[in-house]
């Protein structure tokens, strides 16, 4: 039986792959993908959503949703991916709409058709905080809500505190992690140093001569060096690819533990920190008062901290060899 998926995402690059990766995976069907505003604007995002579910010949409803973060103008991360999106490698646009209704109504709908649903985000979240405050029932219904996004007490990529789709809406993460859905958070440190592929793994999947593989590495060219620019790695980081294989396998999670996450919405040195309770101090009753926000509430958030390096990669090439 096909376990049932949906997919929010900021379409840009990475996305796109990890997106090509649910599409192609065998026992997972696809319900819906809707786009939010984040590496992207949204007409762009969507352009790009609709260009890789048309590539990999899929007819799965392509949802527009939020344009900008719930209480912020909008940065997009056009230096990062290219101003497409997809490295400015001048696709054709694609010939599959988008459908008519609202990302977040397709959501919605789709959870509750689909008791145990998995989510699978790739962006900011404001889609599915603007899901929850309009339907509070559909909490329940996840059965996952892998989350690419936030930093693991590390450095993030946008700020030194934070990873940038956390801080693009802080206010619509600071929901999804206090609404007590089984969020698993794959932070952007997943995704870096041996997780990298490199010039050798780029070269091999560049040899796979397939449109699939050669879109991997076309569209991540300005990403390719954009990483060198903000991380000083050689090689292609692909964050949301790397949140996707935990979705479809999560037996490549070689650590992982539950706890309080919560985001900081107010200080400007620290916008979309993701704080990790490690040593559980927030449910210590002596310190019940200083943690009022989360008195009688078990922690929710499942943090992955490390992933099998290996397992992911040959899941990547399996899908585009």
């Amino acid at each position: 039986m096909p376990r049932p998926f949906l997919i929010d995402t900021d379409t840009a690059s990475d996305d796109a792959v990890a997106i090509i990766m649910a599409l192609k995976w065998p026992d997972v069907d696809v319900k819906a993908i809707t786009v939010v505003a984040g590496n992207m604007p949204l007409h762009q995002g969507l352009t790009n959503a609709l260009y890789t579910s048309e590539l990999c010949g899929s007819a799965v409803p392509v949802y527009a949703g939020a344009p900008k973060p719930m209480l912020r103008p909008h940065v997009d991360a056009t230096w990062y991916h290219g101003q497409d999106g997809m490295g400015d490698q001048g696709y054709p646009t694609p010939t599959k709409q988008a459908e008519k209704r609202h990302a977040v109504d397709a959501m919605i709908d789709t959870i509750k058709a689909n008791p145990g649903l998995v989510v699978v985000t790739l962006g900011p979240l404001t889609n599915v905080a603007l899901a929850i405050i309009r339907a509070p029932e559909i909490v329940p219904l996840v059965g996952r809500l892998v989350m690419m996004g936030g930093a693991a007490c590390t450095v993030g990529n946008v700020t030194p505190a934070a990873e940038y789709n956390i801080w693009c809406d802080p206010e619509a993460a600071r929901i999804v992690f206090r609404s007590g859905m089984a969020v698993e958070m794959a932070g952007w440190e997943l995704c870096r140093f041996e997780a990298n592929l490199n010039e050798a793994e780029i070269n091999m999947v560049k040899g796979f001569k397939t449109p699939l593989a050669d879109l991997t590495i076309d569209s991540n060219e300005v990403a390719i060096k954009a990483n060198y620019t903000q991380s000083a790695q050689i090689g292609l980081a692909l964050p949301d690819p790397v949140g996707m294989a935990i979705a479809l396998e999560p037996s490549i999670v070689k650590r992982s533990s539950k706890h309080h996450v919560d985001v900081e919405t107010i200080s400007e040195l620290t916008r979309g920190m993701t704080v990790v309770d490690q040593l559980g101090v927030t449910h210590d009753e002596r310190n019940r008062e200083v943690w009022s926000a989360f008195a009688g509430r078990e922690p929710s958030t499942t943090v992955i901290w490390e992933i099998d390096i290996p397992r992911w990669k040959e899941m990547l090439y399996s899908v585009i060899r």
